[in-house]
């Protein structure tokens, strides 16, 4: 009886579209922060391709842009409209997790001033001391990074 029950609520919900049409939830695979009033944003509402140019500085709530269920803010026109020329270019890597955590396969917030470029790829570290650590061996935790990501991605900060 329990198994013709369960059957029929399958089919039901199937029928209705329920089950089949029930998204895959990404589970913090972008690293975002609610800031007062705002909706989550990545790289602590840092200017993601001021990176590039001199210094990283904060973006502004006037120019943002939506990319994998993350908002990023920039400090003008021309860098949001560089950016929706191709986001994941962009975009840091591990969805703006500490580098090094990823590597040591954990998910840690990150400042958003400890950072390097390698490869044309944004890293970002949890703060400047990590960082110097992740510097002396760069390649070395890109590689365990890389790995430990595909299998982290979509595992909860608090699962790991």
């Amino acid at each position: 009886m329990k198994s013709l029950l369960k059957s029929s609520l399958i089919a039901t919900a199937l029928a209705f579209g329920t089950l089949a049409t029930t998204p895959a939830f990404a589970v913090d695979e972008v690293n975002v922060a609610a800031a007062q009033g705002q909706s989550a944003l990545a790289v602590q509402g840092y200017d993601v391709i001021s990176y590039r140019n001199d210094a990283p500085v904060v973006g502004s709530a006037q120019f943002t842009a939506e990319y994998e269920g993350a908002t990023y803010q920039f400090a003008n026109q021309a860098n949001l409209d560089t950016f929706n020329t191709n986001p994941a270019k962009y975009v840091p890597a591990y969805g703006g997790f500490c580098a090094y955590g990823v590597a040591k396969g954990k998910k840690f917030e990150v400042d958003p001033t400890a950072y390097k470029i390698v490869d044309d790829v944004l890293y970002l570290n949890f703060n400047k001391s990590i960082q110097k650590k992740w510097l002396k061996k760069t390649d070395k935790y890109i590689d365990q990074a890389e790995t430990n990501w595909t299998e982290i991605r979509s595992v909860a900060v608090d699962d790991l």
